[in-house]
């Protein structure tokens, strides 16, 4: 049983229908992660799909077996992953946005790489939704967080048919491809990353990335200037792009990275805007630590200086953590928040 055609059945369960026999159940139609899932009942389908007007509209056909982005299918891998209605609208508008053919959700979903999808959420509806922009945002702890980055996964998984051997032909993996979604903390220092995108101050708006894992990456022991901050972040960027490169030269893309609030205000309190960390990280090729490394680029690490994106987020602290896109290739992408009211589901 799948859910990959416009015309496949939605397989449902009873109220009373025995736990374990409905993982088996959902086991055997190849719709698990792995972990228990939460039974797919009629009671829950209709509750996550209310108000939406048209349940069976397509949104796009999703790589790589081209199953149909429906409300409905959506629903469903919502209700696996135990989301709460109001989260339906963040998971279509991140699974619509991974259709853009920059984002290369092909090339994610079935390289022999370890590429996942990570759902970055903007503006208050991530407070609406009690998500976690604080420490441990990209840990376990927060049902949103979780259930959202989980339903993103089993759409890639049970809608576009990335399954382990099948779809998805990674070597390793990563326990991001489980569930990988945080929220950006709220704008305080530094406008927030949808209004530097151009959706304007307080815009609802969900980001997706192709992300092939995290690095920390700590600031200098002196961490008093900008230059101390971000000189190891470059370095970071710089070094896992040679790793990843496979001898390659590859044309430099986009970078991102997580920057905690209380280095934010370290950098911020020297007068330096979003505008000159992208800079100061794009024209730094050449890095030398006394004692730990030597490093050049032959480019910059990305294609321009506006292509560095730092997110703000997390909790005290001064770990920051870089976010290096798949070196395949795919470009983020980011759009603003579907909505019920508008009638766009």
């Amino acid at each position: 049983m799948s859910v990959f055609g416009t015309d496949a059945a939605l397989p449902l369960v009873s109220e009373t229908a025995d736990f374990d026999e409905t993982q088996a159940m959902l086991a055997a139609a190849e719709l698990s992660d792995g972990l228990p899932l939460t039974p797919p009942t009629e009671r829950r389908l209709q509750a996550m799909l209310e108000g939406v007007v048209e349940p069976d509209r397509s949104h796009g056909l999703l790589p790589p077996l081209y199953g149909d982005l429906t409300p409905r299918a959506l629903a469903y891998q919502c209700v696996l992953a135990g989301c709460v209605p109001e989260e339906l609208p963040v998971v279509l508008t991140a699974a619509t946005a991974c259709l853009d053919p920059a984002f290369n959700v092909l090339g994610l979903l079935t390289t022999t790489g370890t590429p996942a999808i990570a759902t970055i959420i903007h503006g208050p509806i991530a407070a609406k939704l009690d998500m976690n922009a604080s420490t441990n945002c990209l840990g376990p702890g927060t049902r949103a967080n979780a259930a959202i980055g989980r339903a993103v996964s089993l759409v890639m998984r049970n809608i576009g048919g990335a399954r382990g051997g099948s779809g998805d032909m990674a070597t390793m993996g990563q326990p991001g491809k489980y569930s990988f979604c945080s929220a950006e903390a709220p704008s305080t220092i530094y406008p927030g990353l949808a209004e530097r995108q151009g959706l304007g101050e307080n815009a609802n708006a969900v980001t997706v990335l192709g992300v092939s894992g995290t690095v920390e990456v700590l600031p200098l022991d002196d961490r008093d200037t900008p230059e101390a901050i971000l000189t190891p972040m470059a370095a970071a960027m710089i070094a896992t792009g040679a790793a990843a490169s496979a001898g390659r030269a590859r044309p430099p893309g986009q970078q991102v990275f997580l920057l905690p609030p209380e280095l934010a205000a370290g950098v911020d309190k020297h007068g330096w805007s979003i505008g000159d960390m992208q800079t100061f990280l794009f024209e730094t090729t050449t890095i030398e630590i006394p004692g730990v490394m030597s490093i050049h680029a032959a480019k910059p690490i990305a294609a321009t200086p506006q292509d560095i994106l730092p997110i703000i987020t997390g909790g005290p602290g001064v770990k920051m953590t870089y976010l290096p896109l798949w070196a395949g290739g795919s470009a983020i992408q980011m759009r603003a928040l579907k909505s019920l009211e508008d009638q766009d589901l």
